[in-house]
């Protein structure tokens, strides 16, 4: 992978993705351990994307980034890709999809070409990735945010594309329900991508 395309992900955005995992880093802790809301909206910025909880479902709309268990993978896909739609290789994932417009709407230039999105994860636990991001854009993800499994799933981890650790937080007030979180770690559960949040449960057990 060179510093603009990707060979074997040809639909990723390589700079924006990188320069995503660079605003990751410099999240501080007041970031990722604040009250939610704001923790939420701190990881939509480092990914590129705009608060818009009031736009329209395919219009923008990210009121559900990050908020449920599924739309948690951090996608920053080529120009060329982001109209692309599932055509049914993406198991569980409506056919078409069709994202572009709200990627459009919802992306912040300043981050590099190419759009962002939050996909949806389903999939991800095969080996390659069978998710929207790797099958509909043929793009990695710049960071998935994942749950640790502890008592309290009270804790996130966001990951890159080979599941190392880039950040993570343990937010207060209004978290997604529990139900959300604990779904989300099964889904990732014994790929690459649990790998992190599975050390960090297991040393605090």
């Amino acid at each position: 992978m060179s510093a603009k395309f990707d060979p074997e992900y040809p639909g990723t955005a390589v700079e924006r993705m990188m320069n995503a995992r660079s605003r990751v880093k410099e999240l501080t802790t007041e970031d990722l351990n604040g009250d939610w809301d704001n923790v939420r909206r701190r990881i939509l910025w480092a990914g590129g994307l705009k608060d818009l909880p009031d736009a329209i479902p395919g219009q923008g709309y990210t009121g559900h980034s990050f908020n449920d268990f599924n739309h948690v993978d951090l996608t920053c896909m080529a120009d060329e890709t982001s109209d692309n739609e599932n055509d049914g290789s993406v198991k569980g994932i409506a056919i078409g999809n069709r994202l572009g417009n709200g990627i459009r709407v919802a992306s912040l230039p300043e981050l590099g070409p190419g759009g962002s999105w939050s996909t949806c994860i389903l999939g991800c636990n095969r080996d390659p990735p069978q998710d929207v991001a790797h099958v509909q854009f043929r793009s990695r993800i710049a960071f998935k945010l994942v749950w640790v499994p502890n008592a309290l799933f009270d804790t996130f981890v966001l990951v890159d594309d080979d599941g190392e650790e880039l950040a993570r937080g343990k937010p207060t007030g209004s978290l997604p329900m529990l139900r959300e979180r604990q779904n989300n770690y099964a889904v990732v559960k014994g790929s690459k991508y649990s790998k992190v949040v599975d050390a960090i449960a297991k040393a605090s057990s």
